[in-house]
């Protein structure tokens, strides 16, 4: 990809997005000379060249690209360099790889957050992401289709979305090793999402909100998933739903199982 689009004397970057970056449809262009100017740029197979690493073992790109990836119809400047800017980061950790194993107390774990009204178009982020052991396998960093109106609405929203794949996710693991009461646990960094999730009562407060995002109510009253609280800063989700300064992404890179590749002689001594 650097070769494809001519970025091999770029300087290597540490992050995917830079902290506090803004992308919405303002920056698309509207004049003849705007349209004119992006006429060549290969913006659509650029975005294909990116979205195909991160659906396989780049999951700390996911959000960047999720960003980028809703301006393919008419993207702008602003949002080209952006995706340039993905294409030098996974150029410079391109010796990144997705590993499993190491310590972990559960087989089987979840994360979830979702970034309230974070961008311009007021729709909130949600990310989450499920790990055997030490590795994700299955992650995702998208758009919520709704409007929420409070941050709580929107981690509800997130765990919802979460409690399906990881109903999805045991069911997988008890075909392997046969059925177990072993449940899956969500993390959730967002005290009120948490307490909407364990009472089945609907609240005066969230009648608005529609009955399917009340699902994971009945998922966590059936007992078939276990909805925790953690602190944000051991949120690894976070990093799918908006982007981090460098210290922080870094150390959530490395809880996403993404390890760099030992050199080969390294490896064989």
């Amino acid at each position: 990809m650097v070769d494809r689009f001519k970025l091999t004397s770029a300087k290597p970057i540490s992050t995917p997005m830079e902290t506090g970056a803004q992308f919405s449809i303002d920056q698309s262009p509207l004049t003849p000379n705007q349209l004119a100017k992006m006429k060549g740029v290969p913006y659509a197979e650029a975005v294909g060249s990116v979205l195909w690493p991160v659906v396989v073992s780049r999951p700390d790109a996911a959000y960047a690209v999720g960003v980028l990836l809703q301006f393919i119809q008419n993207p702008g400047q602003a949002h080209w360099e952006g995706l340039k800017r993905v294409i030098k980061y996974l150029g410079s950790t391109k010796d990144y790889w997705l590993t499993f194993g190491g310590c972990s107390k559960k087989l089987t774990e979840g994360y979830c957050d979702a970034d309230w009204a974070g961008q311009k178009h007021c729709h909130s982020i949600l990310g989450y992401s499920f790990h055997f052991g030490c590795g994700a396998v299955l992650w995702s960093s998208k758009k919520q289709h709704i409007i929420t109106l409070s941050s709580t609405e929107a981690e509800y929203i997130s765990q919802m979305h979460a409690a399906k794949e990881a109903m999805w996710i045991q069911t997988f693991v008890n075909e392997i090793r046969g059925a177990n009461d072993d449940l899956i646990t969500i993390n959730c960094d967002n005290q009120g999402a948490i307490a909407l999730a364990k009472d089945n009562k609907y609240h005066s407060r969230t009648k608005h909100i529609d009955l399917c995002y009340h699902f994971i109510c009945e998922a966590v009253e059936d007992r078939k998933i276990l909805v925790n609280y953690i602190p944000t800063e051991q949120n690894l989700s976070d990093v799918l739903t908006k982007a981090l300064a460098r210290p922080k992404f870094k150390r959530f890179v490395d809880m996403l199982g993404l390890r760099k590749l030992k050199d080969k002689k390294e490896k064989e001594a």
